[in-house]
Order: structure tokens, then sequence, then C-alpha cells
């Protein structure tokens, strides 16, 4: 080996070195985020929790730029072990040019049968890395226009409100970055309706009066 390639060689193994320090945290990141939102937001099992993700934007790219399945791997990783303890559905929204449809499994189909399927297959360059890595990892996919979830995980700006259930509740990771990405979480409640007489706890409602 001359010394030029030498020098090469040592360059190559300094970034591939710096790339795994870069991704080896990520998983771990992705589950505690999402066990600490399910905490706060005292989400069950079975519940949705809509993530959205923007595989360039955790790699400090504009979104919809620089997609990455690595990325998108580590992602799913952390989620299915936040997954396993919890026990929620996770819905994986996609980018824009498939109208921001949702990859979820069969079983969390089955679980809310009035949620409307459509046909399409997620690819990165429609519907995004990490849903397209979704839409291949699930044992039984399926793809829906919409969902009301019960909370939701944004990774990089991707703007899942229009799949959240009013009304939607802030919560602020312990750790707010995912490589360059913001992490950005809410859990829903329901609405509180009425006036200023109405009760929102079991004990408030034992006071005198009536309204008959």
């Amino acid at each position: 080996m001359t010394e030029e390639s030498e020098s090469e060689s040592l360059k190559s193994s300094s970034s591939e070195a710096a790339a795994d320090e870069f991704y080896a945290g990520m998983s771990g990141i992705v589950e505690a985020a999402l066990l600490e939102l399910v905490q706060a937001g005292g989400i069950r099992r079975g519940q949705l929790v809509v993530i959205g993700t923007s595989t360039s934007e955790v790699l400090g790219y504009r979104i919809g730029t620089q997609g990455t399945e690595r990325v998108a791997r580590e992602i799913f990783a952390g989620m299915r072990r936040a997954r396993e303890q919890a026990g929620f559905y996770p819905v994986f929204q996609c980018c824009e040019h498939l109208n921001r449809a949702l990859v979820l499994e069969q079983e969390a189909l089955d679980h809310y049968p009035l949620l409307e399927p459509v046909s399409v297959v997620p690819v990165p360059k429609a519907g995004g890395s990490m849903a397209a890595y979704a839409y291949r990892t699930f044992r039984e996919p399926v793809v829906v226009e919409a969902v009301r979830a019960h909370a939701g995980l944004d990774i990089g700006g991707t703007l899942i409100g229009m799949h959240l259930r009013p009304v939607a509740v802030p919560v602020r990771p312990a750790v707010p970055m995912l490589g360059h990405a913001h992490l950005q979480m809410a859990y829903t409640r329901p609405k509180l309706i009425g006036g200023e007489r109405a009760v929102y706890s079991a004990a408030a409602g034992q006071e005198d009066g009536n309204c008959d």
C-alpha cells in the first residue's frame, strides 16, 4: 500500500467511524421520546401514535432532498422497542406527494375499521424514506387516507397536526433533537365543553344545585 492510498484508507475509516457514531444513539432517542409521550398522555394499548419523519432533516438537509433508509431503520427500531413496552399502534405519515396518507399494520386497521384504506405503495420518492421502510417492514402493511391519532411524534417538522385528534397538548422531550432535526410531540385530550356551570371532575359534580 502506497503512502497516498494508506492516507485515503485512514480518511475513509475515520469517516465511517464518525458516521457510525452519528447513528449510534438514534434508536434510543426515539424509544425514550415515545415512552415519554406515552407516559405524559396516558396512552393505552391499542391507541394510535402517528409518526412523521424527515430523514433529510435528521441529516441536516432540507426536507425532501436527501432521504435515507439508514435513518429510517434506526427510527423504526426505536419505535419497535417502545411499542413492545407500551402496546400502541404506530402510524407512519407519508409525504405530501401521497397527500400525507399513512402506513399502519392490518391489525390496527382491524381495530379501527372506519379508517379508509387506499391503494398505493409508498416509495422514497413518493411517500418518503420512512413510510417506504415501514411499508416494507410491517408484516401486513396497509395505507389509509387519514387517521385521528391519540398522540404523535414529529421528527423534522413534517406537520402531523392534520392526523391528531383535538385537543392537542404539546410535550417537550428530554432530548429535543434527533441528529439535526427538532423533535415535537403531542398527546390529545377530549374537548372541555359547556359554559361557566360546566363540571370537569367527578368530585366537583357533587355540589348542590341543578338546571332542571
